[in-house]
This record gives structure tokens, sequence and C-alpha cells, in this order.
């Protein structure tokens, strides 16, 4: 049975919801009991049906296989979450402020005039982040 308060959240409050309810002493014994390590094969497997999904150019399997990527990083964080080590809110800010680094040509005083220029300012900002020196992926 649903909580009266869960008709009132936000979708992605409602799933956050859903995975700790999974997760808690009252909800499912085979959730409660998984590790980033044994649903790892999980996120394996979801992305490679995404992928396939991409390749097939249907929304109707992208949409299905984008949600259960999207539950395994749901699952992934609630995990480290419940261990003290970050959130969905960390993974989410990391995330957003990532995409504010590496796109200086949008939200900087830099100008890319061409998706060439662009890559070169993403690559820079990675080299920098990461700590590489030569070429960053």
């Amino acid at each position: 049975m649903l909580d009266s308060a869960y008709a009132d959240l936000s979708r992605w409050d409602r799933l956050l919801w859903l995975m700790a309810k999974l997760r808690s002493p009252e909800g499912c014994p085979w959730d409660r009991e998984q590790t980033h390590l044994s649903i790892r094969g999980n996120l394996e497997e979801e992305c490679g049906e995404l992928l396939e999904a991409i390749d097939a150019d249907s929304d109707a399997m992208m949409r299905e296989e984008l949600g259960d990527v999207l539950l395994q990083v749901i699952f992934h964080a609630r995990i480290a979450e419940e261990a003290g080590r970050f959130s969905i809110n960390d993974v989410l800010d990391g995330l957003a402020e990532k995409l504010l680094r590496r796109h200086p040509h949008v939200f900087g005083g830099q100008k890319a005039g061409s998706i060439e220029e662009a890559l070169t300012f993403w690559k820079e900002a990675k080299k920098q982040e990461k700590g590489y020196s030569g070429n960053a992926p």
C-alpha cells in the first residue's frame, strides 16, 4: 500500500521514495540485500540494452531502457547513501558542476565557433580536472 503522501511527491521524489521503501526493513528482501558489486551486472546489462534500443532507433525501447539505467543509478546512490558515503543529491550536484566547468563557452566568458572548439574546451577542462597530461579522452 502506498503512503498517502506519495501522490503529492514530484516524479523524482516518488522514485527516491520507492527505492528507499524497497531497501527498508518493510521493503523487498532481494532489494535490501543488494550491494554495488551484486548489481554491477545489472547496470552493465541495462546499458547494453539501451545501446540496442539506440541502434534500433526505437523511442519506446529507449524510453524503457533509459528508465532501467536510471533505476541502476538511483539504486547505487541509495546503497552509498545508506553507508554514509554520498547521496543522489551529491551525484546531481557533481554532474551540474561538471557541466558548468566543461562548457566555458556557454557558461563562461569563452566562445566556441565550432563543434571542434567546443570539444577542445571540454577536453581541456577534463584534463585539468583529472590532472591529465597529454590528450584527454
